[in-house]
């Protein structure tokens, strides 16, 4: 995630970052101004005198008003997942810390803490890891016959948690902690498995197909047909246009895009390497 002041507005005017729109999408502005040109061409020579597009502009106008409030709501659905996303990683700061407390609290045993200071650390890892589907290198802290049973389960956040609520009933069962404390420790483990389904259910729901095929549809429809509306009245000016609206309405659904799964390695997703490392010195820092 590319983290900047949003205070200071203009020197971001200046800047192309790798995932800029108008990089990724240049290209197929140059295609388009040339098909654009063309069209642009023909209706000039050939269909100038016959007014048959005279008042298409006005159609134009009230179909980019549609298609407007399509992208909205496109945006507002990519950016509502990214923000849950957001919220769940915070929930996953906040329970890890509290269960390490309780953890440091209810016993001194030095090989304990270091048992939970592992498995939290590996769980948050681990989660990192299975969102991103395996795009990057696992380094978990995990003895060889832990390691062993870990690289065989399918699903390893499960894994982990299994783990850690092993070594809590067996705390409990040896008088290392009470019902009333293991019960407590148990709410927090829990939500590790709800965020978890949480993020799985964001990452494994895009928006419906026919949806987005349907606006890439009527986006490029739109664009490819502007000279029909715009001829007329701005002449070759056309292909500005055409162009910057084709820039700006393919921009909002590449960016819809690549934030409705935040949990990838783009440059507007989530923060996840940052969290994963505050978490394990938190925990660390808690069950010394």
């Amino acid at each position: 995630m590319i983290k900047y002041n949003p205070k200071i507005w203009f020197t971001q005017i200046l800047q192309v970052p790798k995932s800029d729109t108008l990089r990724i999408l240049f290209p197929e502005m140059l295609i388009l101004a040339t098909l654009t040109a063309g069209l642009t061409f023909v209706e000039l020579t050939y269909f100038q005198d016959l007014h048959i597009f005279k008042d298409a502009i006005a159609v134009y106008s009230l179909i980019g008003f549609v298609l407007s409030l399509l992208l909205v709501f496109r945006t507002n659905t990519a950016y509502d997942r990214w923000w849950e996303g957001r919220k769940k990683w915070g929930e996953l700061v906040n329970n890890t810390r509290s269960l390490a407390i309780k953890v440091s609290a209810s016993t001194q045993n030095k090989d304990i803490l270091s048992y939970f200071n592992r498995m939290i650390s590996n769980y948050v890892f681990v989660l990192k890891w299975h969102l991103r589907g395996g795009k990057e290198e696992l380094k978990v802290d995990l003895t060889p016959s832990e390691k062993k049973e870990f690289d065989a389960v399918s699903h390893k956040p499960s894994y982990i948690s299994q783990l850690i609520y092993a070594r809590l009933r067996k705390m409990k069962n040896e008088g290392e902690i009470s019902e009333i404390e293991y019960l407590t420790m148990d709410t927090n483990l829990n939500t590790f498995s709800n965020i978890t389904g949480a993020c799985e259910r964001i990452k494994n729901t895009p928006m419906p197909y026919s949806y987005n095929l349907f606006l890439k549809k009527f986006i490029f429809v739109y664009v490819m047909t502007l000279p029909v509306g715009f001829v007329s009245s701005f002449g070759y000016g056309t292909i500005l246009i055409a162009v910057f609206i084709f820039y700006v309405l393919v921009s909002i659904e590449l960016l819809a895009e690549e934030i409705e799964d935040p949990f990838g390695l783009d440059d507007n997703d989530l923060p996840l390497d940052e969290i994963s490392k505050k978490i394990k010195e938190n925990v660390s820092d808690i069950l010394k």
